[in-house]
């Protein structure tokens, strides 16, 4: 089968076209007929060898697509051929086949293409996971992301706006603001330009972040851990920054504010029947136009370097995928 191979831990300069043997349904997992697959900066980090796991190479990087159920394994029951899915794992979705576990995939509705269906499993699953499970988030409450405009940031302002949430979205760059706006912000932030402090009291007056949803790290997650309200939740999910903070345990103690760790694909495996509830939940909302991920470009499989340097260089809004079946 056609796939993006990476054959070391060198970045996009490791990654090739080539032909890998079509993968074959284990127990409990599904074949699915891949026809579009999302880039995350997940991947940009796994092919650089710089994400928590190293798989062995050679190996075809990719955790989200969509498509049709070619086969099953024993024991599948939630599938049978010919379904219609959203999947994906922690590598394999850059081809044209992918075995996935069952406990991994939802149905699409007739209504969501392919396209938008591979855009919606790590992104809204990371902010629902995030946002629902880990700060039971409450209507009315404020919530602040940074990297609003990306794939993960967008999916917590769309999340946000529907479960009720004052939203406050952090951007790199001014140019960002008018789509984090269009998905239902309150109020823009640009970080990189405006002090986040006086900005932040502003915004708030005076009374702090409920819920502060932070893929950066950094000098931000630092500048934040002085601004929460009384019984906030910290909700650290990467560092894009490339600094890891450390806290002051003094500062949570004073506001009895929490830091509750998001790695949505480590719960998802250990908590699968919560994981599968909430993927059917998010593909309902979509469903029912209530949430609308965004996918900025669609690019042709054989063009996933220009892709992925979209999303490894934060030129992204939302998601950018690859079609992998035109």
């Amino acid at each position: 089968m056609r796939a993006v191979v990476c054959d070391s831990f060198a970045g996009l300069n490791a990654l090739a076209m080539g032909d890998m043997e079509n993968p074959r349904p284990a127990a409990g997992q599904i074949l699915v007929e891949v026809h579009a697959a999302s880039v995350s900066f997940m991947d940009c980090l796994m092919v650089a060898g710089k994400y928590q796991m190293r798989p062995p190479t050679p190996f075809v990087p990719g955790t989200d697509a969509a498509g049709i159920v070619a086969a099953v394994g024993e024991g599948v029951t939630r599938f049978k051929p010919g379904d219609r899915v959203a999947c994906g794992g922690w590598v394999g979705a850059y081809a044209e086949q992918l075995a996935a576990p069952q406990l991994w995939a939802v149905r699409l509705p007739p209504t969501v293409d392919y396209v938008t269906g591979s855009a919606v499993r790590h992104c809204y699953g990371t902010a629902y996971y995030g946002l629902v499970v880990c700060a039971k988030l409450q209507p009315g409450e404020t919530v602040f992301v940074t990297g609003a405009a990306g794939g993960v940031g967008l999916a917590v302002v769309d999340l946000a706006r529907h479960l009720g949430a004052r939203v406050i979205a952090g951007v790199g760059s001014a140019e960002k603001a008018k789509i984090v706006r269009a998905y239902g912000a309150a109020e823009v932030i640009d970080y990189e330009h405006e002090d986040l402090r006086e900005q932040i009291k502003t915004a708030t007056g005076g009374q702090g972040i409920d819920v502060f949803f932070d893929v950066l790290g950094g000098d931000v997650f630092t500048t934040m851990t002085r601004l929460m309200s009384w019984g906030g939740r910290m909700l650290p999910i990467g560092f894009t920054s490339g600094v890891i903070p450390s806290v002051p345990m003094n500062l949570p103690l004073l506001k009895n504010y929490s830091i509750v760790g998001v790695f949505w694909g480590a719960w998802s495996e250990r908590f699968p029947q919560a994981s599968v509830a909430a993927d059917e939940q998010i593909l309902e909302w979509v469903a029912q136009g209530k949430l609308k991920p965004h996918v900025q470009a669609a690019f042709p499989l054989e063009q996933f370097r220009a892709a992925m340097e979209l999303v490894r260089d934060r030129k992204a809004q939302g998601r950018v995928v690859l079609r992998v079946r035109q």
